[in-house]
């Protein structure tokens, strides 16, 4: 590799990409990053907070450090990286405790009435779940349309709310649904990458309109 330490930055998604979902870095992939990391800056980005993104990526934040330069969890909202203080974001403090709260009630009444046999959690089968269980829901949720349906009740629910800002509903992952204001997506972390002239984004799913709005 030749790029030059300081204008390129290699940005991982974690979950289907460097690892399989909710899974631990094996030990090929652990020493590529590390070869990689010899010669260009690397960052990584997930939806999970930190702590699972250490649990997936290392022993500890800094065996992680020593293959990332930048660890982005919550897809940036909390960001670490050696030697820089990054500002931590809240969607609490952006909508309110009062409209977190009616989300997240609504959130329990309607998973209260999904009919999931067997594996009845919040997520809506739970980030807890096993392995097993999550292929499972997956199965259940491509034939049965669990989250697609709920995606539609979340956006009528939130539609008349008057805020200066746009609430974003979609199908996270396999097992969940994100909601988050508008541009709180993996592109919050870019604003941390501005030293950079190039980011090379390697993702498994990924979403031409983000980039282009």
């Amino acid at each position: 590799m030749n790029e030059s330490k300081g204008t390129t930055v290699l940005l991982f998604d974690v979950d289907g990409t460097l690892t399989l979902p909710r899974q631990k870095l094996d030990q090929e992939m652990s020493n590529f990053m590390m070869e990689v990391h010899k010669a260009v800056p690397l960052a990584v980005v997930s939806g999970s907070d930190l702590p699972k993104v250490v649990e997936q990526l290392g022993e500890s934040l800094e065996d992680v450090l020593s293959r990332f330069d930048y660890v982005f969890s919550e897809n940036g909202l909390v960001s670490v990286s050696k030697g820089t203080t990054f500002p931590v974001q809240s969607i609490k403090h952006l909508l309110g405790e009062k409209r977190l709260k009616e989300l997240i009630n609504f959130t329990l009444r309607e998973f209260s009435k999904i009919d999931l046999p067997g594996m009845l959690n919040l997520s809506p089968i739970g980030r807890n779940c096993t392995q097993e269980e999550r292929l499972q829901f997956v199965v259940y949720d491509e034939k049965h349309g669990v989250r697609k349906e709920f995606v539609k009740k979340l956006e009528d629910f939130t539609r008349g709310w008057d805020l200066n800002i746009r609430i974003v509903h979609l199908i996270g992952g396999q097992i969940s649904v994100d909601v988050f204001p508008y541009g709180w997506d993996k592109r919050y972390c870019l604003q941390f990458l501005d030293d950079f002239h190039t980011i090379h984004f390697f993702g498994d799913k990924t979403a031409p309109w983000y980039i282009e709005n």
